[in-house]
């Protein structure tokens, strides 16, 4: 309940079940009574006409029937009324009422009364117009600067303007573009009409302009029309608002200013005659109507704004002044004099609801109750805080924005992989040139608890991985049924993926609409992409993996690969990957170590996690709880340099290759435009060779588009391969220095930002950003590195020698102690750095650190670091 209503200074009722809109509204002393009072008249779709001219009332009493001077039923739905100087030869105000298909104009009189029932009036028809055309709505004015009388302009439902002359009907001119109409009004200093088209423009168009365009009887020009003399009907200005407006209305309270005022559906606007914005105002609320009326601050105007919130607004400019509550939503609102009372707020609603008004407050009688004093006790208090503070510690250390799973799914999928190979390979279209491209069997059950409507599986490998089939839709599952489905996965590219492992997602919707998803993970086997060969004693790569266990034999963790009547292949094992590279797997003798050797450093990365993998599972089986892998040698990172290099290379080549495209197809489509201008010319010319360099400009495009699909499937090789050298990285520094699992996340999300490569965003850029966000936030060395601030924008670089920095700084950070975290509280960070992190190492022991071959950066040992934190 609002303070500010407005004031209830009389209202009414009109007829039952009658509807009203904006143009059913006016007041004006359209009785030409003389004495500057207001009536106002009232028009419904019902075809009722009434004229009121109300008194003020007591409290309690209703409306007197003396306030109704004149009420006509008209047969036809009005659908706008306005006064004016309609009727030639004289100057007294006249009512128009617009009809569908007619125009009518009628004389408004009263007869003095001598009894009690007082005066009476009554209207009579001055003239009317039988429209060809169903009407919209309808604007008046002295159009074409006449004296002492105005002239009538109907807009039709299809974009014709129809102008009456008083008695005589003038001319009519179709809007250009017409779509549907708009509001109308009629601009007396500038002399022209003003709407808004369905385009959301606000367009002006001159009175002179429309007289003397041709003639529009007809919605279609014939050619003799075309041909005729007159001009063709041209706006003056232009304004796109980008909207639908509601209404308009031209202000001219001083005749040195003139403002046209546009309400929409989100702002309101305040144009110039030239149509410039004065100023606009955005409004928070959905308008119903509105009007401006003189402000008595000089140099501004004021406006009511009705919305559907049952609120009216007055606005100064683009102030707020005042808000006002009303008892109805408006449809239109007036401001008339009534009964020596200036300025009364004249609305109607769409029902009916007729009221006029004023602005003022009701104040409020309610006092709220005293409060009984009692003391505070602050134990309970800081008890409770504390409390409350654990809790929320609490939630913001859980990363998960997801609710966690449900104990018992709607629906579940599994997938099952063949431990065996298919006797028959199911591979199609495959680039790999082995002599035979082995494939697996999967087998994936959906399991519904319930109603699931519209199910669809997706399959997704990691290319160059393939399936035969990765889509599949299913009908509606009835609770407690299943459905199951068989494909098959295969080595499709002619390189190694970078992942074994696969994922399967079902997507579906409740009986109530919501739409759910289950998904599975499943791994692939190793034998898909290799298969046993001789061991290599040489190789380029080699990389040494301890344990704390005695070494097994690879009998018992790779049965699929050795041959069991072979006693030599118990320490050492040879993989023949499917693309031709070999890696050699070896266990020592003596110690608790593995060795990894190929010639290839991607290659490593398969066979080092697989070994990794089979071990724990191994050591699981026999409930050895205590199994742990590390890695003490140098990370490869000059090699790891050399990839990135290769692949940032090829992206350089992309770069090249598409602007080389787009010279050659400029070239390309200049020849053919000459071309086609010597074959088009009636004197024919010579070609002068034309032809010839349009072949070779033909031949030099086909050659840059294959040579860019070349560089394109090189450089998805690159990236796969970049990849699995990244995947390797990451694992040989967690071993290195024993990452937990939220620390082994950071450092994947930060490498391996990117499922796919484009040219728009590269694995470069964003791998360089994420890494320098790391250095400046949990691995900074001192306040200076937190304040400098990284580049919003990622953009290709010129070459990768800040990135392979960064990566090898970043690897000196870890070495140095530094910790891997994505909190933002100080006091974490601080911790981190305290317990031995991030400090500077004495010169001294710069000659034990381990160095990376090819690199300037020195790592210190995990012995090292635990004598430096033991110092005082």
């Amino acid at each position: 309940m609002s303070l500010f209503k407005a004031r209830d200074w009389w209202s009414t009722i009109l007829g039952e079940k009658e509807e009203f809109d904006q143009g059913c509204l006016c007041v004006a002393d359209v009785d030409n009574s003389g004495s500057g009072q207001d009536k106002i008249i009232v028009g419904s779709y019902m075809g009722y006409l009434r004229i009121f001219n109300p008194h003020a009332v007591k409290p309690g009493d209703g409306v007197q029937p003396e306030d109704l001077l004149l009420e006509v039923q008209l047969r036809e739905p009005i659908l706008q009324v306005e006064v004016g100087k309609f009727v030639s030869g004289t100057e007294g105000l006249h009512l128009a009422v617009l009809h569908c298909r007619k125009l009518c104009v009628y004389a408004v009189s009263g007869t003095l009364g001598n009894v009690e029932h007082g005066n009476q009036y009554q209207i009579k028809l001055m003239y009317e117009h039988n429209l060809q055309r169903t009407a919209c709505n309808m604007t008046y004015g002295p159009f074409g600067g006449v004296k002492g009388r105005d002239l009538i302009c109907i807009q039709s439902m299809d974009g014709m303007l129809m102008l009456f002359e008083q008695e005589s009907y003038a001319f009519g001119r179709f809007l250009p573009g017409f779509l549907l109409p708009g509001p109308l009004t009629y601009s007396s200093r500038t002399d022209s009409f003003i709407t808004v088209s369905s385009c959301r423009k606000v367009e002006s168009y001159k009175y002179q302009v429309l007289a003397f365009a041709t003639d529009a009887d007809e919605r279609q020009e014939t050619e003799q029309q075309k041909l005729s003399s007159g001009k063709r009907l041209a706006v003056d200005w232009v304004l796109n608002i980008g909207e639908q407006a509601l209404d308009i209305c031209v202000v001219s309270f001083n005749q040195a200013v003139s403002s046209v005022f546009v309400l929409g559906e989100r702002n309101f606007f305040c144009l110039k005659d030239n149509g410039q914005i004065r100023f606009m105002k955005k409004l928070d609320y959905s308008p119903s109507c509105f009007i401006p009326y003189c402000s008595v601050k000089e140099g501004t105007i004021n406006t009511l704004v009705g919305n559907h919130n049952k609120m009216l607004n007055v606005y100064q400019d683009v102030t707020l002044k005042w808000a006002t509550q009303l008892p109805h939503i408006p449809v239109s609102v007036k401001v008339a004099n009534l009964q020596d009372l200036k300025g009364v707020i004249v609305t109607l609603s769409d029902n009916g609801h007729l009221q006029c008004s004023y602005l003022g407050t009701d104040p409020s009688l309610f006092q709220a109750p005293r409060v009984d004093s009692r003391e505070i006790n602050y134990e309970e208090f800081d008890a409770e805080m504390k409390e409350l503070q654990k809790i929320i510690k609490e939630a913001t250390k859980t990363q998960d924005i997801l609710p966690k799973s449900e104990k018992y799914r709607d629906l579940i999928v599994t997938a099952e992989v063949s431990p065996d190979l298919d006797a028959e390979s199911q591979a199609i279209d495959s680039e790999v040139k082995a002599e035979a491209i082995p494939s697996v069997t999967v087998k994936i059950t959906i399991q519904s608890r319930v109603t699931a409507q519209k199910p669809n599986l997706a399959v997704c490998v990691q290319a160059p991985l393939a399936v035969t089939c990765d889509q599949f839709v299913f009908d509606d599952l009835e609770p407690d049924s299943s459905e199951t489905v068989v494909l098959s996965v295969f080595l499709k590219g002619n390189c190694s993926p970078s992942e074994l492992e696969g994922n399967c997602m079902v997507s579906y919707n409740m009986p109530t609409g919501i739409p759910k998803v289950a998904q599975c993970n499943f791994r692939l086997p190793l034998r898909l992409i290799c298969f046993p060969a001789q061991p290599s004693k040489a190789a380029n790569h080699k990389l040494t993996i301890d344990t704390n266990k005695p070494p097994i034999s690879f009998l018992t963790i790779f049965p699929d690969f050795v041959d069991p009547s072979e006693d030599d292949q118990a320490n050492v094992l040879g993989f023949q990957f499917l693309t031709g590279s070999k890696t050699t797997l070896l266990a020592s003798k003596t110690s608790q170590r593995y060795r990894i050797q190929s010639d290839q450093l991607e290659d490593l990365w398969l066979i080092t996690k697989e070994l990794t993998l089979r071990l724990k599972e191994h050591f699981k089986k026999q409930n050895c709880k205590d199994f742990a892998c590390t890695f003490s040698g140098s990370i490869p990172l000059q090699e790891y340099f050399e990839l990135i290099d290769r692949h940032f290379e090829l992206r350089l080549s992309a770069e090249k290759f598409r602007e080389l495209l787009s010279e050659r197809a400029v070239q390309f489509r200049a020849i053919e435009r000459r071309l086609l201008t010597r074959f088009k010319d009636k004197t024919p010319a010579p070609l002068q060779h034309l032809d010839t360099l349009l072949e070779g400009t033909f031949r030099e495009v086909i050659a840059l588009a294959d040579a860019a699909e070349e560089n394109q499937a090189n450089m998805f090789q690159a990236f796969t391969k970049l990849k699995s050298a990244t995947h390797l990285v990451i694992m040989l520094i967690s071993l290195w220095q024993k990452l937990s699992t939220d620390q082994v996340a950071i450092l994947e999300a930060t490498f391996l930002p990117l499922a796919e490569d484009t040219q728009e965003l590269g694995w470069e850029e964003t791998v360089d950003a994420a890494i320098s966000y790391l250095l400046r936030t949990c691995l900074s060395k001192s306040s200076k590195e937190q304040a400098l601030t990284l580049s919003s924008q990622l953009c290709m670089p010129k070459d990768t020698s800040r990135l392979k920095k960064n990566i090898t700084l970043f690897c000196d950070r870890l070495a140095k102690g530094g910790r891997l975290s994505l909190s933002t509280d100080l006091t974490t960070q601080q911790a981190a750095v305290m317990t031995g992190g991030c400090t500077t190492i004495p010169e001294s022991d710069l000659e034990e650190r381990t160095v990376i071959p090819g690199s300037t950066t020195t790592f210190p040992s995990h012995g090292q670091i635990a004598k430096q934190k033991s110092k005082p």
